[in-house]
């Protein structure tokens, strides 16, 4: 009898802790997703036109090129659960939901979202640009993205249209440095008040998560890689650059035509039927 009630004891003791652990679980923590800009791996050195530190690149055809400038623009941000449920994060509002990440501003390269449910996850979405139903310069809406987009050293309004730039590459390419110089962005076409969608320039990203991120009691870390290596030599398109006078395969904006742009956006974001996945891909999950 008394060995039956020690027994008891310690049954009732560990039910407790059990309960006690489970009404402890936080029901939401973080989630940080760091991005790594990279060329085949190398992580990028920005530099001007003389800068001996800057992260030389060769692309597949032997171009060799270096940038002084990177951003691009990550938004509409949603996390798969391992059981398939999609968590959208704020994919509705910019000040909330998106951001520029900027290669000259480390702080920027993490990215931290709040408030994600207690569970498991294998899977991550976002876009690289802006959806087309948000892409419109709306300062009344979202005036923190539309400061942060349209600032000095950011630059990512257009000067002529009504919406984002997606990217903005600068640099130089060959060995006598002829300025590169690509900038994305979807285009309307039209009048205005009778705009009609152009080239859509968004693309929708999808990355498998290699091990499963756990949020619960820690908040998980999203190690992502952006590859630029991709932007002359990715899945779609092989592009040596050329000078202005030809427009096929020129990286100068004021040169290059839509259809062109086109090009290197399916390089970098992937062409959302064979390549989802473009530029990015997952370096690890720390839990």
């Amino acid at each position: 009898m008394k060995n039956l009630k020690i027994y008891a004891l310690l049954v009732f003791a560990s039910l407790s802790i059990l309960s006690c652990s489970d009404d402890d679980m936080p029901v939401a923590n973080e989630v940080t997703l760091e991005f790594t800009n990279t060329f085949s791996g190398t992580t990028i050195v920005l530099g001007d036109e003389t800068s001996t530190e800057a992260t030389v690149n060769t692309s597949d055809q032997g171009q060799v090129h270096h940038f002084s400038e990177l951003k691009y623009v990550i938004s509409n941000i949603r996390l798969i659960k391992t059981d398939g449920t999609e968590i959208p994060y704020n994919i509705n509002n910019l000040d909330t939901g998106a951001t520029v990440v900027d290669q000259s501003k480390e702080e920027t390269l993490q990215y931290v979202l709040s408030d994600i449910p207690t569970d498991e996850y294998s899977q991550i979405k976002f876009g690289l640009g802006v959806r087309s139903d948000l892409n419109t310069l709306d300062e009344v809406s979202f005036p923190e993205f539309y400061a942060t987009a349209g600032a000095n050293d950011t630059e990512m309004h257009w000067e002529w249209g009504t919406g984002y730039r997606f990217t903005k590459i600068e640099g130089f390419y060959d060995t006598d440095n002829k300025e590169l110089s690509f900038h994305s962005g979807s285009t309307l076409e039209g009048e205005e008040g009778s705009y009609t969608q152009g080239v859509d320039a968004y693309r929708d990203i999808t990355l498998d998560l290699p091990t499963t991120a756990v949020v619960g009691s820690n908040g998980p870390t999203i190690k992502i890689e952006a590859d630029f290596d991709y932007l002359l030599s990715g899945n779609s398109y092989s592009i040596t650059l050329v000078t202005t006078s030809d427009i096929t395969n020129n990286a100068t904006p004021s040169a290059h035509t839509a259809t062109e742009m086109e090009k290197f956006v399916d390089n970098i974001g992937g062409n959302e039927t064979t390549d989802i996945t473009g530029m990015f891909s997952i370096i690890e999950v720390e839990n």
